[in-house]
């Protein structure tokens, strides 16, 4: 009994250990972060990596989103006869909900596990033990340039990725189905708010971009130096980061639409 006892308390110590660690370290982000705004070539570079390279599976990925819920939605709309507001449910599933939540599940899938890879191969090779022994801080130098430019992207990635499927939207619906594209269109601009739908779309991207970029630095940069710590980090990297993003979308969800 005493040794099971001494096991929870053991795993609740780490736990918040590992909360602490975190929490300061995003503290310590954050104000470095400002400092590295003065660096903009090493925030350009990490953009392009990040960006560049998850470009082509997020609009591959929004264009068959879109052509799935043009659908699946004119099937749903033919119903009760409201098939020309096609345009509008595709344009709201997208800046709302689809295009900020998979955007980030596939960020994380793509880029989330590229920086901790990154970032724990630095560690294994002891290039950041190296740095600190030559007074170069690797949070300032390798960690905050890769976090601004993760804030960067993310919402830049959603709204391709929304753009692109309301087109594959439209190519089902109007060119494949036959919607009126008039109608399809003028709904769209009608019902759809910039600052409620849209900006509340920027917003969740933001956030999660804060998330998920941070989760694949800490991962890395606390990762044990071996392949099978990295290994371990990148997994638990999309695993943690993965599912932050569907709880913040919930809290979000419930935040900006019960206002």
């Amino acid at each position: 009994m005493k040794a099971f006892v001494a096991g929870i308390g053991f795993g609740v110590r780490s736990s918040l250990a590992n909360m602490g660690y975190g929490l300061r370290l995003l503290m310590v982000l954050c104000r470095e972060s400002v400092l590295a705004l003065k660096r903009p070539r090493l925030i350009c570079d990490q953009v392009h990596f990040l960006g560049n390279h998850s470009l082509a599976i997020v609009g591959v990925s929004g264009l068959f989103v879109g052509f799935v819920l043009g659908l699946q939605g004119y099937y749903t709309l033919q119903r009760y006869g409201s098939s020309e507001a096609l345009g509008l449910l595709v344009a709201l599933s997208l800046v709302r909900e689809l295009g900020p939540v998979v955007t980030a599940l596939l960020f994380a899938g793509r880029a989330g596990t590229a920086l901790t890879a990154e970032i724990g191969l630095m560690k294994a090779g002891e290039q950041l033990a190296a740095m600190e022994i030559m007074a170069v801080d690797p949070v300032r130098r390798i960690l905050a340039p890769r976090f601004v430019a993760g804030l960067i992207t993310m919402p830049i990635l959603a709204a391709v990725f929304s753009a692109v499927g309301i087109v594959g939207g439209w190519l089902v619906g109007v060119v494949m189905i036959g919607v009126d594209s008039g109608s399809f269109w003028s709904q769209m601009q009608s019902g759809v708010d910039v600052w409620r739908d849209v900006g509340n779309g920027v917003i969740k991207s933001f956030v999660f971009g804060v998330a998920v970029t941070f989760i694949a630095l800490l991962q890395g940069y606390s990762a044990s130096p071996t392949p099978e710590g990295v290994s371990r980090a990148t997994t638990r990297t999309v695993v943690v980061a993965s599912l932050m993003v569907l709880g913040l979308d919930f809290l979000l969800t419930a935040l900006m639409f019960s206002i």
